[in-house]
């Protein structure tokens, strides 16, 4: 089986973990008011899990190619240690710390940190332009979530106040 077949098998497994997770489990918690709203918190984890379990089985069942070889610009798994893994495993490393540093750290310096450390990871060195776009995104996503959406989202570590 070729390896992007693989990775939408692992895909289609992850997603319906997160599906039933989202229709069964995660509306369990809401208080009685928040049932009358239209959108619930599972609303998006639902369709992200549905529209992921489609595109993993469309690879999946889709007719195989004959194998004429990689392409360029394919990535070869026989190839697989002249990638830069150290860099993606970094990156993935840096997912994991920005998800547990998110609520004692809060989401504006854990995301600030997260983008600038992960972007020194991926080469970039214009600090200059780096640190305003890394505040300025964090800010505007913060305030998308709080304001507009209305969903509480700690902006700073539990020390400095709720923030909101």
């Amino acid at each position: 089986m070729a390896l992007d077949r693989w990775i939408a098998l692992v895909i289609l497994m992850i997603s319906l973990a997160y599906g039933y997770t989202a229709f069964f489990t995660m509306d369990e918690g809401l208080p009685p008011f928040m049932k009358f709203n239209a959108i619930w918190p599972s609303t998006f984890p639902k369709g992200l899990s549905v529209m992921a379990v489609i595109c993993a089985l469309i690879i999946l069942l889709s007719p195989q190619k004959a194998d004429a070889g990689p392409k360029a610009g394919d990535i070869d798994y026989r190839r697989l240690l002249d990638y830069k893994l150290g860099q993606a495993t970094a990156l993935l490393a840096m997912m994991v710390i920005y998800a547990l540093a998110l609520r004692p750290v809060g989401f504006l310096i854990s995301t600030v940190a997260f983008l600038v450390i992960s972007a020194l990871i991926l080469g970039e060195r214009k600090l200059h332009i780096l640190i305003p776009i890394a505040v300025i995104a964090a800010g505007v996503v913060w305030y998308l979530v709080q304001q507009v959406l209305g969903i509480y989202l700690r902006p700073l570590p539990f020390f400095m106040g709720t923030g909101g």
